[in-house]
């Protein structure tokens, strides 16, 4: 098969360009007004970014392990979310470097000296800083084994076996660890005194659903830009709609567990982050993010010609996009601004960098190889795919 264009209009591009300029230098001017706020706007995008990349390799891999054709021909797709990786694993760095005393441990109260010996090591400053570059270069490193053996695969002169299908297990399970850690250590730790055995999983569950939305987005939005015109299908949109509403539901069973079990127990050190979430005027902003993240796909999506309309699934897919915002949200800002929830210049703000960034480096790295890959064994398969 002959490489299609891979290019995206440049005046499409340009306004990404000055959504992301703008929003940069908006927010850099309100640190000025409040730091704390602009500070937690900056890790909310910065981790949003880092889970968007992570998603994409996370959607390849496990599509190479299980065999699976019929992605094969928009797989362009997740690698490009992969490209945002570099970029935002070290705004990330810088965002966390910033404000590291917000993560060190402090006794707050009397408690058991086990606990607390081990929170203190955990959360030691070059311990953490270690953890955090080893993290983020583990999933840069993986990244590009896993696009790097796609486009080697380009390169050859017939078709050839599946790619990656040895390094894609070895992946899955380094993922699985380090997410799980990485949500401990830059999300849970600004709570130390909180903890959940379900914080692992939890993240995952944001992580693969905002994951799936931004691919959708991004096909349907490259189809009607034209490189992906007569090659992303009714039958893949299909698909991918219902993987979003799986792993909507999945999202939510997660929540409500980890909700009901915290609430059955009624533990005071597990109790104090929903006390202060759901009552006052958090409890709105959380009843929100249920809505955005599952309320919304799930009913919407449940009939079968709506997972095959484009305009419904790009209008459902952003607003699994919000909602994976407000999520991030919940979890980042009651701790580090001690406020009532507020949506103002700032946030509009990180939005506008986050949409304007995110949107600049998958378009650059959409464009380095064609739209369709070559040579694939499944690509036959899935250009012409039949749910």
């Amino acid at each position: 098969m002959t490489a299609r264009q891979a290019s995206i209009p440049r005046r499409f591009t340009r306004k990404l360009l000055v959504m992301a300029v703008i929003g940069g230098l908006v927010l850099a001017a309100s640190l000025l007004v409040s730091p704390d706020r602009v500070w937690a706007n900056l890790l909310v995008a910065s981790y949003y970014l880092v889970t968007l990349g992570l998603g994409g390799a996370l959607f390849i891999a496990l599509t190479n392990v299980c065999g699976a054709g019929w992605s094969a021909a928009f797989r362009r797709v997740p690698e490009a979310m992969t490209g945002v990786l570099p970029l935002a694993g070290l705004i990330l760095l810088a965002v966390l470097a910033v404000r590291l005393p917000q993560y060190e441990w402090h006794h707050h109260g009397e408690g058991d000296a086990g606990t607390f010996w081990f929170k203190e090591l955990w959360l030691e400053r070059q311990f953490f800083a270690v953890r955090g570059v080893a993290f983020v270069l583990l999933w840069i490193a993986f990244a590009k084994i896993l696009v790097g053996s796609s486009r080697r695969q380009d390169a050859r002169l017939e078709t050839s076996k599946p790619i990656n299908v040895g390094t894609s297990p070895l992946f899955l399970a380094i993922f699985a660890i380090t997410i799980s850690l990485a949500g401990i250590d830059w999300i849970m730790a600004l709570e130390p005194m909180w903890f959940s055995t379900m914080w692992g999983v939890y993240q995952f569950s944001g992580l693969i659903m905002g994951a799936l939305a931004a691919i959708i987005v991004a096909c349907v939005t490259l189809r009607r830009l034209g490189p992906l015109d007569g090659v992303f299908r009714t039958e893949h949109l299909h698909d991918l709609g219902k993987l979003l509403i799986g792993f909507s539901c999945f999202w939510m069973y997660i929540w409500f567990s980890q909700y009901m079990l915290i609430w059955y127990s009624n533990i005071p050190e597990e109790t104090s982050y929903f006390i202060g979430r759901t009552h006052g005027p958090w409890g709105p902003v959380v009843i929100g993010s249920i809505v955005l993240n599952w309320i919304i796909p799930f009913f919407v999506l449940l009939p079968r010609p709506c997972k095959r309309s484009e305009g419904m699934m790009l209008r459902v897919a952003a607003v699994v996009l919000i909602g994976r915002w407000v999520d991030l949200y919940v979890m980042v800002f009651p701790p580090v601004t001690g406020e009532p929830p507020a949506f103002g210049v700032p946030e509009v703000a990180a939005i506008a960098a986050l949409c304007g960034l995110s949107g600049l480096l998958f378009a650059r790295s959409f464009s380095v190889a064609g739209a369709v890959p070559r040579n694939d064994p499944y690509i036959a398969e899935s250009m012409s795919y039949h749910a």
